[in-house]
């Protein structure tokens, strides 16, 4: 199983796109496919989660 799998389900059956979720935490696309490349640590999971949370009741 790859790292962070529960967030990476989450964004496809949402429909959202990574780079969305990097712009809403303020990084770069690039920089966010990095972080999901291993176990985000608590601090990250948490802006990532705030994030999803957000796009999530925008849309």
């Amino acid at each position: 199983m790859k790292a962070n799998q529960d967030i990476r389900e989450l964004i496809y059956m949402k429909r959202l796109r990574n780079w969305q979720v990097a712009n809403k935490i303020g990084i770069s696309d690039s920089r966010f496919s990095v972080w999901l490349r291993t176990e985000l640590s608590n601090e990250r999971r948490e802006r990532v989660e705030k994030a999803l949370d957000q796009l999530i009741n925008n849309k």
